[in-house]
């Protein structure tokens, strides 16, 4: 298989290409991710992750595949990204406590061969229990916090705040796993059966 540019420092990210068994390297787009005033989040996070994408292919001299991906959450029209400090992210969680959210993933890859950047999206939804002040502490001391959109990391010990999602799991965790494998198999990678 052709080695895949992975735009990104994600770990997370990087175990679902291990998992898949991918060969990659990754190479962190400098993109710094501001989403505009009165951007919808899905357009934010696949605008986000085509930018990202064209600014690694130059950096990544030949390279036949690129792949980058965002993941923005929202809440009433607000887009949470990641928290810049502790307070900020004690705001989004107090925000989301005993609500529904949506999760917006968006992945872009690039095909040399094509010259082409194919991105698509998938929006999920999360409803967190009521968190207690007392929760949103023990949640922020962990740090788990740090380098996740909306504040939080679904996979780990957020997930005893989670009461439902509907959508796609691997998404919320930040990569689509069923469209990052269409994506793969539609521009021509070989893989799968």
């Amino acid at each position: 298989m052709e080695e895949i540019i992975l735009a990104s420092a994600s770990l997370q990210r990087r175990e679902f290409l291990r998992l898949l068994g991918l060969p990659f390297t990754c190479v962190p787009s400098p993109l710094q991710e501001i989403v505009a005033p009165h951007e919808d989040a899905r357009a934010a996070a696949e605008r986000l992750a085509v930018q990202k994408v064209n600014a690694v292919v130059p950096l990544a001299a030949h390279a036949r595949w690129v792949f980058a991906a965002d993941t923005l959450v929202s809440l009433g029209g607000e887009i949470f990204g990641k928290p810049a400090d502790r307070n900020d992210a004690a705001r989004m969680l107090r925000a989301l406590g005993g609500r529904t959210h949506e999760v917006v993933s968006a992945a872009a890859l690039y095909s040399g061969a094509a010259n082409a950047i194919d991105c698509r999206s998938v929006s999920s939804a999360v409803t967190f229990a009521p968190l207690s002040p007392g929760e949103i502490e023990w949640y922020l001391d962990s740090g788990e916090w740090q380098g996740a959109a909306g504040a939080y990391k679904i996979q780990g010990l957020a997930s005893c705040f989670v009461v439902s999602i509907t959508g796609s799991f691997s998404s919320i965790v930040g990569l689509p796993l069923r469209e990052f494998y269409d994506m793969l198999r539609d521009n021509g990678y070989p893989y799968g059966g």
